[in-house]
């Protein structure tokens, strides 16, 4: 799945997997210019 966002540069390939092993996961986080903790409190929302 590619996620684009209007006016960002970086965009986001994920794939398709029900799980997602724990480095990826941390490199999208990253690429998506969040932190760990930004991304834990947007799952909380």
């Amino acid at each position: 799945m590619i996620y684009i966002k209007p006016g960002v540069q970086a965009h986001l390939s994920i794939p398709d997997h029900n799980v997602l092993g724990p480095g990826l996961l941390r490199g999208l986080i990253r690429k998506a210019g969040l932190t760990v903790g930004d991304f834990t409190r947007l799952l909380a929302m």
